[in-house]
C-alpha cells in the first residue's frame, strides 16, 4: 500500500473521529447542565438518582459503557443493532461526558459568593434572572480551563469507539498495520490527534482569553 492511499484512508477515518468529537459535545454540554440542575434537585429522590448515575458514569470505564449501550438492545429486548454503532457511541459518549460537566459546572456555580444573589434579590431580579444575567456569565469564565481538559480527553477518548467495530481513525491505522505489519499507520494517526488537540486547545484559549476581561 502506498503512502498516499494510506493517508487517504486515515483521513477518511478522521472525518468520523471528527463526527463523534463534535457530536459528543453539542449534545454532552447542554445535557451537562441538565445534569447538575438534577443533581442540586431539592427533591430527593432525582438528586439521589442522578447522584447514583454520575457515580456510575465516572467510576466505569468509558469503553464499558459503550459496549453495555450497543449490545443491551439486543440482548435485553432482541432489537436489531445492525445500524446502530454510531447511535450508541453519541449515546455512550455524551452521557458519560454529561456527568462530567455537571460536575464541572457544580464546582463552578457552588464558587459564585452568595452576597452575589443576595444583591440581585435586593435588585428585584427573580431566580432565573439571577442565574442566567449575573451567574452564568462568571462561571463560563471559571469553568473553562476544566472544560478545555475535558474536551481535550474528548480527542483521546474517540479512539475507544474501535471497541465496538467502528471505522474511524484509530480503527482504520490499526487495520492497516495489521495487514502491513507496519507501525507507520500508528504513527501518522499519532500526528493526526496531536494536530487536532494543538487545535482544539488554541481555540479554547481564543475563548480564554476573549473572557478575561480584566486583562
Amino acid at each position: 500500500m502506498s503512502f498516499e492511499v494510506m493517508l487517504r484512508q486515515l483521513l477518511e477515518g478522521f472525518g468520523q473521529t471528527c463526527l463523534i468529537f463534535f457530536l459528543t459535545l453539542v449534545f454532552s454540554l447542554p445535557l451537562g447542565m441538565v445534569v447538575y440542575f438534577g443533581r442540586v434537585c431539592r427533591i430527593k429522590p432525582i438528586s439521589w438518582l442522578v447522584k447514583i448515575y454520575i457515580s456510575i458514569m465516572r467510576g466505569t470505564p468509558l469503553m464499558l459503557q459503550l459496549l453495555v449501550w450497543y449490545f443491551a438492545p439486543f440482548y435485553l429486548w432482541g432489537m436489531n443493532i445492525g445500524g446502530y454503532k454510531l447511535t450508541a457511541i453519541l449515546i455512550g459518549c455524551s452521557l458519560n461526558y454529561a456527568a462530567y460537566f455537571a460536575e464541572i459546572y457544580r464546582s463552578g456555580i457552588e464558587s459564585i459568593p452568595k452576597g452575589q444573589y443576595e444583591a440581585a434579590a435586593l435588585l428585584g431580579y427573580s431566580r432565573q434572572q439571577t442565574f442566567f444575567k449575573i451567574v452564568l456569565p462568571q462561571v463560563v469564565k471559571i469553568v473553562l480551563p476544566s472544560v478545555t481538559n475535558e474536551v481535550i480527553t474528548l480527542v483521546k477518548d474517540t479512539s475507544l469507539v474501535y471497541s465496538l467495530s467502528y471505522v474511524e481513525m484509530f480503527a482504520v491505522a490499526k487495520q492497516i498495520a495489521a495487514a502491513q505489519t507496519t507501525v507507520l499507520p500508528f504513527f501518522i494517526a499519532g500526528v493526526f490527534y496531536y494536530i487536532f488537540n494543538y487545535a482544539v486547545a488554541g481555540v479554547m484559549e481564543l475563548f480564554e482569553k476573549r473572557l478575561d476581561y480584566y486583562r
